[in-house]
């Protein structure tokens, strides 16, 4: 059996489990909703989070929590990237750039962002690796894109403190900066099209971003918070 075939079978599978509703399943576990989780509903198999909240963990990395605000992050992603130029000769930082730019050059070749339908999300992820590289964008302000959440949530009175908050937080920065396709035509015609920043590619985006930056955290932490 083929790809294809498991995948649609699986799809089938889900599909006929969540018609039938269990009623052991009756109350989202995020405190105070009212709503029923997901296994209770026919809306899904989630048996312990209401549709509502299991939307809000794929766009925000967390089941309550909302993701930061451009506002909330722009002191302290100048902060990073003040520090990281002034330390680019740093042993970790140099390594972190560095690893920036094997995500660059493994990422494969560049997909415009109207051809990503029919791929998975970690092609996906590699397909926004690649939009950043033939942008041009500097590894520097993807590195800074990790210490600046980090910073953010050093000065969160209430953070959310579990790891994929963190890296999905990083991922729709650098999401953002890979931005999408855009294209004019002669006849005045225009096509601007943008990746949704959601679901499993920013898990990804945030694991690549993780493994090229968390040691240059984890060392450089205690000078950043001193500035």
């Amino acid at each position: 059996m083929n790809n294809y075939s498991n995948k649609r079978k699986r799809k089938t599978d889900v599909k006929q489990r969540a018609a039938h509703p269990s009623h052991m399943f009756t109350r989202c576990s995020v405190l105070g909703c009212p709503n029923t989780a997901r296994a209770g509903t026919g809306d899904g198999l989630d048996t312990r989070y209401c549709r509502k909240h299991s939307d809000h963990h794929a766009r925000h990395g967390s089941y309550y929590k909302r993701s930061y605000t451009a506002a909330e992050i722009a002191p302290h992603r100048k902060r990073a990237l003040e520090w990281l130029e002034a330390n680019r000769d740093d042993p970790y930082v140099a390594n972190a750039i560095q690893r920036v730019e094997t995500l660059y050059a493994n990422a494969g070749p560049h997909v415009e962002a109207f051809r990503l339908r029919g791929l998975n999300p970690e092609q996906r992820a590699k397909a926004a690796w690649a939009r950043l590289r033939k942008a041009n964008v500097d590894p520097v302000r993807v590195v800074a894109a990790w210490l600046a959440i980090e910073l953010t949530m050093q000065a969160d009175p209430q953070p959310e403190l579990k790891s994929e908050f963190k890296r999905v937080q990083a991922a729709k920065l650098i999401h953002r900066m890979s931005s999408g396709t855009h294209k004019k035509w002669d006849n005045g015609n225009e096509l601007h099209v943008y990746p949704r920043p959601r679901g499993q590619i920013l898990r990804y985006l945030g694991y690549d971003l993780s493994g090229a930056a968390e040691l240059l955290c984890e060392a450089e932490i205690k000078n950043l918070l001193e500035i």
